[in-house]
C-alpha cells in the first residue's frame, strides 16, 4: 500500500505550526497578550504608591479651635511655678486678604466671554482680578492653580467660586498670582 507523504509542518499550508516534537506552538497574538499583561502589572505596581498631585479642599471653622481661658481675680495670687504654659504655642496663619491676592482667569471652553464674566465675579467678591484670556490645552476640570505659599488663598478663592479642584501651579504659570482655568460655566 502506498501511503501519502506526511505534511511538512513548516509548510505555509500546514494548519498549525509545530515544533520538532509535534506540539502546537502558540500564535504571536497569544505571546503579545501575555507581554501586555505583564507590562500592565509592572506599571500598576510601580505607580500605585505614587503621590497624587490633586488635592481635595478641606475647610475648618475657627470655632473648632476656640478655647476658654480664665483670668485670676486681683485678690488671688499666682505662683509662677503653678501656671501652666502650652507645650507648643499655636501658630496662626495670617488671614487671606482677598484684595492683596492677584487672580488671572483663563477660558478653556467654547463659551465666548466666560473668562471675562468670571473675572468680573472675582473682582466683585473682592479679589484683585488681573486679566482674562483663553487657555489652549487639556484640563480635566475647572481648577485653581496656586504658587508656593498661596494654598490658603487658593482654597478661599475655590470656595468663593465653587471650584473643587486645587493643583500646585505649573512652572510656566505665574509664581505670584492664582490662576483659574475654566472648563465649563461655574455652577
Amino acid at each position: 500500500m502506498i501511503g501519502r507523504p506526511s505534511p511538512d509542518p513548516t509548510s505555509p499550508t500546514s494548519p498549525a505550526r509545530r515544533d520538532q516534537r509535534g506540539a502546537v506552538l502558540p500564535s504571536p497574538v497569544v505571546w503579545l497578550s501575555i507581554v501586555a499583561v505583564v507590562v500592565a502589572a509592572i506599571a500598576f505596581a510601580v505607580t500605585r504608591d505614587a503621590e497624587q498631585k490633586e488635592r481635595e479642599i478641606t475647610t475648618s471653622s475657627a470655632n473648632d479651635e476656640a478655647t476658654d481661658t480664665e483670668t485670676p481675680a486681683d485678690d488671688e495670687s499666682t505662683d509662677p511655678s503653678e501656671t501652666t504654659t502650652p507645650d507648643e504655642p499655636k501658630k496662626t496663619k495670617p488671614p487671606v486678604v482677598r484684595s492683596e491676592v492677584g487672580v488671572v482667569v483663563f477660558n478653556n471652553t467654547s463659551i465666548t466671554g466666560l473668562a471675562g464674566e468670571v473675572l468680573a465675579q472675582v473682582q466683585e467678591i473682592g479679589w484683585n482680578g488681573l486679566a482674562a484670556d483663553n487657555w489652549y490645552g487639556t484640563i480635566p476640570a475647572t481648577t485653581v492653580y496656586f504658587p508656593d505659599g498661596k494654598r490658603d488663598a487658593a482654597q478661599k478663592l475655590a470656595l468663593d467660586l465653587g471650584i473643587q479642584r486645587l493643583v500646585p501651579a505649573d512652572p510656566a504659570m505665574s509664581d505670584t498670582n492664582l490662576t483659574v482655568i475654566l472648563t465649563g460655566a461655574l455652577g
